[in-house]
């Protein structure tokens, strides 16, 4: 699995745009839950476009596209051929609150027709290393209230309950987890 940041500033090439547009509405359920799209049946390209440049507009956040290798390339996707986009996460270095010293995972999406396959553990765990080949101590994320997939993911990866309070952006009751970057191969 390769992961790539998505660049800042201007619109997305059309083909990469319709990919990403494919792996959010594959996540319906997800977004009914969260409500960031109006109608989450019917999620549309710019209102993709415009979720990513919200989460691109805080300086210290990194939208990842994470791309495996795929037998046969596809000439409908911006993707380098032999690759399809199977999942993205959402990351934020430092916390708006600066009391709070650790990074955050905004957001973890895997394609829906892409589940069970450990694409998303994957995903998860090259986060942690770029958390942790920084220097960071520990990574945090909230679950919505709900989610109970979601929950059931993070804890079995090791992550903990810390808090539970509204979310910043829109007042959503979640779950604050957090888990310890430990450097390769230690117990502790």
């Amino acid at each position: 699995m390769i992961l790539r940041p998505l660049p800042r500033g201007g619109a997305l090439p059309a083909p990469l745009l319709a990919e990403l547009t494919a792996l959010y509405a594959s996540q319906a359920e997800f977004h009914a839950l969260s409500g960031d799209f109006p109608d989450p049946s019917d999620i549309r390209p710019e209102q993709v476009e415009a979720a990513l440049a919200g989460e691109l507009a805080h300086p210290d956040a990194e939208v990842l596209l994470a791309h495996v290798p795929d037998p046969g390339p596809d000439p409908a996707t911006d993707a380098p051929p032999g690759e399809r986009l199977v999942a993205l996460a959402v990351t934020l270095a430092h916390h708006p609150d600066p009391a709070d010293p650790d990074p955050w995972i905004g957001l973890l999406m895997v394609g829906a027709a892409e589940q069970r396959r450990g694409y998303g553990r994957t995903v998860a765990t090259l986060v942690e290393d770029r958390f942790r080949a920084a220097g960071r101590d520990a990574v945090r994320l909230a679950v919505l209230d709900g989610n109970t997939r979601g929950t059931a993911f993070w804890t079995a990866l090791g992550y903990r309950a810390v808090a539970h309070r509204p979310d910043r952006a829109l007042g959503r009751p979640c779950t604050v987890l957090r888990k310890p970057l430990r450097a390769p191969g230690t117990d502790l």
